[in-house]
């Protein structure tokens, strides 16, 4: 067993840095330890665990199961019996990868993992991580070669938002070398997973084959190299402060939008900055160089009638009447069609939501669903998506057909095919759902009230897009 390094690491060191980060939440929330079963994570797991009484915190543990190896499910139990030794609640989940071609395998599994412990945080949680010195001066590196800015030149951040809780890294102060001897001086049992000698993945690569010759040059490369990503952070608050100060003067006229004409306005590399701000408050990762110049010149720069986009991963970009909308990708346009009776809510495919309908005598103002009571008779009725020959009628008005109310909805023609559209047993047009009634053919004599129409639980609400009820009132005799 090799001696304890000068600086090692130990319990005592690692209680500051958990206690600073823990600080800035309600002590009573929940800590997460995200543990693979790997040496850097069992020695975090441990740590917390001897400092259980202290952190005065609830701890529990999260394992990923990647599938990707036949081992997995063994290395799933190894890691729940480590929790049990040390009373330690333990949960795990299995990740679902489906791999494209192009796709980077290291990149997938990093998002899904992400996604799941996300998925476990709950208001104000925080969730641990491993990660340490040497694997910060990694991340820089591969973002260096990548062609990264400031903000990927960062590397990983000590503390940041995930899900409904917060990602801490309290070991990016220590070297892996630390961690292993605390590993050791505790006789702790670890997995090795024999992916992480695979070569053909880019960050076994620098690390197995690259780092170990700049140590030899330089034996404080990777404390140096992680000096320069913390610089790099310090940049990019600066940057990201001032695209804050800069995102209300290009607002859009919906809300999370940026004005097209507005962000022409500005120098090139702060609009490139606002661009990325703005993606980033949403969620989006930023898109490369040649993307962020893609939409500056082709999207902001675009005619009225145009409709341009510029996609990436797991977002799209589109403009709308001055609007630049930052979008999730659009699903398959849905070709089915649906029979409604009205009594029930009816979900909708492809993740569009649900519609809901009821009888309100107070024509359904925002919030008073609750006092609204069912239709009891409501003749059949059909939704379709996507048909462009239907037009509207209602009281005292012209007919108008659904080109017509979608520009006056300032509904996008390319989201007007997502917006389902009621019609009744001969196919005559009831209502555009978020955008128009256009009248039913209702019964006086069983004395029908107007009907209300929600649209709810589809991905535009953000926007102010379908967010009213409607009213739907009886037309034609009767």
């Amino acid at each position: 067993m090799p001696s304890l390094p000068d600086a090692a690491f130990s319990a005592d060191r690692l209680r500051p840095l958990l206690a600073a980060a823990l600080a800035r939440s309600p002590r009573s929330q929940r800590l997460w330890i995200a543990y693979s079963g790997g040496c850097d994570s069992h020695v975090l797991l441990h740590a917390c665990v001897e400092l259980r009484a202290e952190l005065d915190v609830v701890l529990s543990v999260i394992h990923v199961d990647h599938g990707l190896h036949p081992e997995s499910g063994a290395w799933a139990r190894h890691c729940g019996s480590v929790c049990d030794q040390l009373g330690v609640d333990f949960h795990a989940r299995r990740a679902q990868i489906e791999r494209r071609r192009g796709q980077s395998l290291e990149a997938l599994a990093r998002a899904t993992r992400r996604r799941l412990f996300a998925d476990c945080l709950g208001p104000g949680d925080w969730l641990a991580t491993a990660q340490h010195r040497d694997d910060q001066a990694e991340t820089l590196l591969l973002a260096l070669l990548r062609g990264s800015g400031v903000h990927g030149l960062a590397a990983m951040p000590a503390c940041a938002a995930l899900g409904a809780g917060t990602l801490i890294r309290p070991l990016l102060g220590f070297a892996q070398a630390d961690l292993r001897a605390y590993a050791e001086q505790h006789r702790l049992c670890w997995l090795e997973d024999p992916s992480n000698q695979d070569l053909d993945f880019d960050r076994n690569l620098l690390r197995h084959q690259i780092m170990p010759v700049l140590r030899q040059r330089w034996p404080s490369a990777s404390t140096t190299i992680a000096r320069s990503a913390a610089h790099c952070a310090e940049a990019a608050v600066l940057i990201d402060t001032l695209a804050d100060e800069l995102l209300p003067t290009v607002a859009g006229s919906r809300p999370t939008t940026l004005s097209a004409a507005r962000l022409s306005t500005l120098a090139s590399e702060r609009a490139r900055a606002v661009l990325r701000r703005w993606l980033a408050r949403q969620g989006f990762r930023a898109p490369n160089r040649p993307r962020l110049e893609r939409i500056l010149s082709e999207v902001a720069q675009a005619r009225a009638d145009a409709q341009p986009l510029v996609a990436w991963e797991g977002c799209e970009l589109r403009c709308y009447r001055d609007d630049l909308f930052a979008l999730a990708p659009l699903p398959p346009r849905p070709a089915t069609e649906l029979s409604w009776d009205g009594r029930q809510p009816l979900q909708l495919p492809l993740g569009l939501g649900r519609l809901r309908l009821e009888a309100d005598d107070s024509a359904c103002p925002v919030g008073s669903a609750a006092s609204c009571q069912r239709l009891p008779h409501v003749p059949a009725m059909i939704v379709r998506f996507g048909s462009p020959g239907l037009h509207c009628r209602q009281p005292n008005r012209p007919s108008r057909t659904l080109k017509n109310l979608f520009q006056q909805g300032g509904v996008p023609a390319w989201l007007r095919a997502y917006v389902p559209l009621l019609l009744d047993g001969q196919g005559e047009l009831l209502a555009v759902a978020g955008v128009a009634g256009c009248g039913w053919e209702g019964d006086s004599k069983r004395g029908q009230r107007p009907l209300c129409l929600w649209w709810e639980g589809h991905p535009w609400a953000q926007f102010g897009w379908f967010t009213e009820p409607l009213v739907l009132r009886r037309v034609g005799p009767g």
